[in-house]
């Protein structure tokens, strides 16, 4: 018989945290670095606290992965109560969180560790945490759980609009002169996950509800081939935008539940506050 399953993440799954109570998720938090001072995602620091440092400053901190010894603390607990463990990180193209997952795992004895790469990053890798969780509860094995998420990796469409691109400069991600010029047209720039990585997608000029409204459009469009499982809104201090869109998506797709979390302080730190993304998968092809 296969032993009791426990499915890990890092702390830029931004699931909501009833979520992780309910379904005993284990979470590995990354790190936020101002100067000489490393603080835990979600634990040392929340969003709001890092906005108000960056406004004193006027600079944004850095963002560093767990150590090997950090996923080991993490890990050993469940594995003496004889636990098997599946971690899903973080896209490999935008973190060391993924190596240094490989690296504890290699460490700890026995095989009892199976690192996953989500090749991508918020809510896009809580929605295949989320079927990680409901595939284990059904009594698949690690590999099976792997198998499927090899098929649906690939499926995850997740898009942020970003409603300054101050973050985006100061965290070296735009120029200068784009910066003035964005701000003057009010040029809404989207973000996509494309093969791991972020990706400029298209920009909207105008008020930032037109930039939703053609997110909104763009998962629509996809309504057929949309997973009715789950569909995820998370945002940056942007509570009323993202209820707007959930009850449009409510309205206008068939999904079982279209749910709302708030991004932790990795994903704010890139972006900014009033980002707003949308995750669903597509059935696989």
């Amino acid at each position: 018989m296969p032993g009791k399953i426990r499915i890990f993440a890092d702390s830029t799954c931004d699931l909501p945290p009833s979520w992780i109570k309910e379904y005993n998720i284990g979470i590995i938090p990354l790190y936020v670095v101002f100067g000489e001072e490393s603080l835990r995602d979600g634990v040392d620091i929340t969003p709001e606290q890092l906005y108000a440092r960056v406004d004193q400053i006027g600079s944004l901190p850095k963002t560093a992965a767990p150590s090997p010894s950090d996923f080991i603390a993490a890990f050993t607990p469940s594995i003496e109560q004889g636990e098997d463990i599946l971690f899903l990180s973080i896209s490999s193209e935008l973190s060391s969180t993924y190596q240094n997952a490989l690296i504890a795992a290699d460490e700890l004895p026995e095989v009892r560790v199976t690192v996953f790469d989500s090749r991508n990053l918020s809510s896009g890798i809580g929605l295949l945490v989320m079927k990680a969780v409901h595939a284990a509860s059904e009594g698949l094995s690690i590999p099976e759980i792997v198998a499927l998420l090899n098929r649906t990796v690939n499926e995850v469409e997740c898009e942020f609009v970003v409603d300054t691109l101050e973050y985006l400069h100061k965290g070296g991600r735009c120029s200068g002169m784009q910066n003035i010029i964005g701000s003057l047209l009010k040029i809404r720039p989207v973000i996509k996950v494309v093969d791991g990585s972020m990706t400029p997608a298209y920009k909207v000029r105008g008020k930032k509800e037109k930039a939703l409204d053609q997110m909104i459009q763009n998962a629509l469009a996809q309504v057929d081939n949309m997973d009715n499982d789950l569909i995820v809104i998370v945002h940056t201090m942007a509570e009323e935008e993202a209820r707007f869109i959930q009850k449009k998506l409510q309205e206008k797709t068939g999904a079982r539940q279209v749910s709302i979390s708030t991004a932790g302080c990795v994903i704010c730190s890139h972006c900014g506050p009033q980002t707003v993304g949308l995750m669903y998968t597509k059935k696989p092809s």
